[in-house]
């Protein structure tokens, strides 16, 4: 349960990334939404981090020790 949220965390900060793009393409800078895209893109990606941390730190998630 705790890999899907992962993924689908990343996912979302992907689709914002392609999506300020498209805002860049489409509106020359001109609007507020690449600004709003990176907000969003930003905000998604400090919850991912804490996600991570937080199953960490509970022991949910554990690190592979071996390469």
């Amino acid at each position: 349960m705790l890999k899907a949220v992962v993924v689908i965390l990343m996912l979302a900060v992907v689709f914002s990334l392609f999506s300020g793009l498209f805002f860049l393409i489409k509106d020359g800078g001109k609007t507020n939404r690449v600004v709003n895209s990176l907000a969003v893109r930003v905000a998604l990606s400090v919850l991912l981090l804490l996600v991570i941390v937080i199953s960490l730190w509970q022991g949910s998630l554990v690190l592979n020790p071996t390469p």
